[in-house]
């Protein structure tokens, strides 16, 4: 049984969604202040909760994020697909052909996002007689320029893309799934978003690094907006820290259309 997409007024969904991430990029500015104070008087904000592990529920999504792991503990495998998995997931995106009996012919991307990732995988098809239909991520995330580079270039190859059963898609990785003209996603699968991670040197001002966010923010809502996604849903990312993940739940995915179907 499929969750088919349902159309809503999207222009309200964005304009909620933007007053939001601004909101929450003003508490992203306060974080990096109290970080910069903490780095200098030696203040301890550690959270000492730490987030809950197993499949995710509405209203209970955040876990820790643990990107060596190839299947997260909050993906419910199910019944997972005849693909022989990697022990370890790449450090960069690995292209392998592989036969699924209900999408055929699938192209599977496994791995971190790694620069020039996006290059590798145009060359990588252009060897192909005939390239597949559908592309099927399982990822961690990465380095998210290179994730809409690589979802770009999905769209312009009009390519569907695909998260199996028990596979994860998190951080960057669903910039890649939002490349795809359709978008289905298991259910037994994962997709989840947090805040992205800068490296910001502790000599540079609250205000450049701030400066720098928004900017980055800015290219993902520009994106997300050209893919047809409601960019309302980043608001979940920037309100979830680095270390942890929030999981989107079947309602959640079709209602940014981020999956156009969610799957069994």
């Amino acid at each position: 049984m499929t969750q088919p997409l349902t159309d809503k007024p999207r222009g309200m969904n964005v304009g909620r969604g933007l007053r939001m991430i601004f909101v929450a990029q003003i508490v992203i500015a306060g974080l990096l202040i109290g970080i910069d104070l903490s780095s200098r008087w030696q203040l301890d904000v550690t959270r000492s909760d730490p987030a809950p592990t197993g499949p995710v529920a509405p209203g209970d999504q955040v876990r820790r994020y643990d990107p060596s792991r190839p299947t997260p503990q909050f993906s419910n495998p199910g019944a997972r697909p005849n693909i022989t998995m990697p022990a370890n997931l790449p450090p960069q995106l690995d292209f392998t052909l592989e036969d699924d009996p209900d999408f055929g012919r699938i192209l599977m991307m496994n791995g971190a996002i790694d620069q020039g990732d996006a290059d590798r995988l145009a060359t990588y098809l252009d060897t192909l007689d005939t390239i597949p239909a559908t592309i099927s991520v399982n990822s961690p995330g990465g380095n998210v320029d290179e994730a809409l580079i690589i979802g770009r270039l999905i769209r312009e190859k009009a390519l569907n893309t695909l998260i199996l059963p028990g596979m994860a898609c998190l951080s960057a990785c669903p910039y890649l799934l939002a490349g795809g003209i359709e978008r289905q996603v298991s259910q037994t699968g994962a997709v989840g978003l947090h805040q992205h991670y800068y490296e910001t040197p502790g000599y540079m001002p609250a205000y450049f690094a701030v400066e720098d966010i928004q900017r980055s923010q800015g290219a993902v809502m520009r994106y997300l907006i050209e893919m047809g996604i409601d960019a309302g849903v980043m608001v979940h990312g920037l309100t979830t820290p680095p270390n942890e993940i929030y999981v989107l739940v079947d309602s959640e995915l079709l209602d940014s259309r981020l999956a156009t179907e969610v799957t069994e």
